[in-house]
């Protein structure tokens, strides 16, 4: 018996990296899992490997930033599985060093219609079932650079700093419906997406550069991020909501 045995948990972008682990732990804990992703190829390969462990799940595929598919996979979770307990909003675009005077109204609205206009859209629709059920878990995944701003990075962080005021806003809001909201700021991670932050330096020397940038001198793995959700998703988490834990080996001191 894991300690989200009975619970269904969704987890957008958990076709591949920090989504594929957070989801491989929370089914290791005993949750059914829905692998939402927009790539329906990654979240097949995702709910194999669950599968494959032993644990249970259905994937969909998803646009985050579109309100309707949103709207409508999490219709099909309810209807399918019965319930829906626990959000981890992981889904996220990436943005290279791009001086302000050179951000495109495209890669700003890119910005935000996936890292922050998503996570809003899956709580708008996630929540009235959770209100339903009398209690809930909503993780937002957000990042260092929403609490430690770099430069050339002005969209992503305006991005991810939504999402802290989001989680805090939500908080608040759902307290009373026992509704618990939570974010989680990763450091810099080993997933494919790392290397979309230096695409414009020599992919061994951005490495390291991100790496010596870490005080505990290691990149952060898609265990160390699981590991909190999983804490934060389950009833050892239950006096806990509106904070944000910096999963980042130091980076944001």
């Amino acid at each position: 018996m894991g300690k989200l045995t009975n619970q269904v948990a969704l987890v957008t972008g958990s076709g591949s990296g920090l989504g594929r682990g957070i989801a491989m732990k929370l089914a290791s804990e005993g949750a059914t899992v829905v692998i939402a992703d927009l790539r329906e190829g990654p979240a097949q390969e995702t709910l194999h490997l669950i599968e494959q462990a032993g644990g249970k799940g259905i994937a969909v595929q998803v646009d985050v930033s579109n309100p309707e598919a949103v709207k409508n996979a999490i219709e099909t979770v309810v209807s399918q599985l019965g319930q829906l307990d626990i959000l981890v909003n992981n889904a996220g675009a990436p943005m290279s060093f791009t001086p302000v005077e050179e951000v495109s109204e495209e890669l700003w609205d890119l910005m935000m219609d996936v890292n922050a206009k998503g996570p809003f859209l899956t709580s708008k629709y996630a929540v009235p079932y959770m209100k339903k059920n009398g209690k809930g878990s909503i993780i937002n995944i957000s990042s260092i650079a929403s609490r430690r701003v770099r430069p050339g990075l002005s969209a992503y962080c305006a991005s991810k700093g939504a999402v802290i005021l989001l989680t805090e806003a939500l908080a608040i809001e759902l307290a009373n419906s026992k509704v618990r909201v939570n974010a989680i700021n990763p450091g810099p991670a080993e997933t494919p997406m790392l290397p979309k932050f230096f695409a414009s330096m020599d992919p061994v020397e951005g490495r390291k550069l991100y790496e010596e940038s870490v005080p505990l001198g290691r990149l952060c793995q898609p265990e160390d991020i699981a590991n909190m959700v999983a804490y934060l998703a389950s009833e050892e988490a239950s006096f806990i909501t509106g904070a944000t834990f910096n999963v980042d080996g130091g980076r944001g001191l």
